[in-house]
């Protein structure tokens, strides 16, 4: 399965000014679809500690997906910091310029340079439009490796993933397995109580489904565990046929531990 990374950039992440969704929403789009997430990192907004980050995941991965610094103030060095670490060019991109235009002509407001600032990309960036913002996407593919720069407004960078980015990435890349997950709850059993089976049946299964326990509630007081499986297959009917399959091992220790059993659920 091809490796991605998620590289968050924004100050306001580091000092806990704003939550950083954007990474959580990503993770899950790309493991759905085939990917295997390997790291997410969190960088400030400077060149070189964009550029660390990027080299490393060119190494390592086959895709990166930054988010944030695509604006039009002085601390969004996103795209900059892009062509800095492949040795590109920054240059005035005709369909980016288009859009940008286009965006505040139609609230009847001028192109300043901060503005424009948001047209200027790497030298041979495949543009993606933003359907709900000013700062268009883009793409980068060098060498076998892609990166693909989002905007870091959450409704502007979902809008341009789901629009455009899922169908690029899915010409772009051999995605060969399904992953689906499915979930029970489970009341009245401690998770300690319940590790000894998990632990086996993960093992069981290791490299096809990774299991998981999330306590709700208070180990002894009142203990409710959530159990999630989340498995794989070449088709959506066989991924989902081995997630139950998990669940229903540990269901079975469950109820002989005496716990209450839930429905088994998708993706609850």
């Amino acid at each position: 399965m091809p490796i991605a990374w998620l590289l968050s950039i924004g100050n306001e992440i580091l000092i806990g000014r704003i939550v950083n969704t954007n990474a959580a929403w990503l993770a899950k789009k790309l493991t759905f679809m085939g990917f295997t997430v390997k790291r997410i990192i969190t960088v400030p907004d400077d060149l070189n500690e964009i550029k660390e980050e990027l080299a490393r995941a060119s190494q390592r991965a086959d895709l990166v997906i930054t988010t944030g610094g695509l604006g039009p103030t002085y601390d969004d060095k996103t795209a900059e910091a892009i062509a800095y670490s492949l040795n590109l060019e920054m240059e005035k991109n005709p369909e980016a310029l288009r859009l940008v235009e286009k965006f505040y002509m139609e609230k009847n407001m001028k192109l300043t340079q901060e503005r424009l600032k948001m047209a200027i990309l790497p030298r041979g960036a495949i543009v993606f439009p933003n359907p709900v913002g000013a700062a268009p996407g883009f793409a980068i593919e060098r060498d076998g490796f892609s990166v693909i720069a989002l905007p870091g407004v959450p409704n502007e960078m979902k809008s341009i993933f789901e629009n455009y980015v899922e169908d690029f990435l899915k010409k772009k890349f051999t995605l060969k397995r399904i992953f689906t997950e499915y979930c029970v709850k489970i009341i009245g059993v401690p998770e300690s109580g319940l590790a000894p089976t998990i632990n086996s049946v993960a093992k069981k299964y290791a490299g096809l489904v990774y299991l998981k326990s999330h306590p709700k509630g208070h180990e002894t007081r009142g203990p409710i565990l959530e159990i999630r499986a989340l498995a794989s297959g070449t088709k959506a009917e066989e991924a989902s046929k081995l997630a139950r399959k998990v669940l229903e091992d540990v269901i079975e220790e469950a109820l002989r531990l005496g716990g209450k059993v839930g429905d088994i659920q998708e993706r609850c």
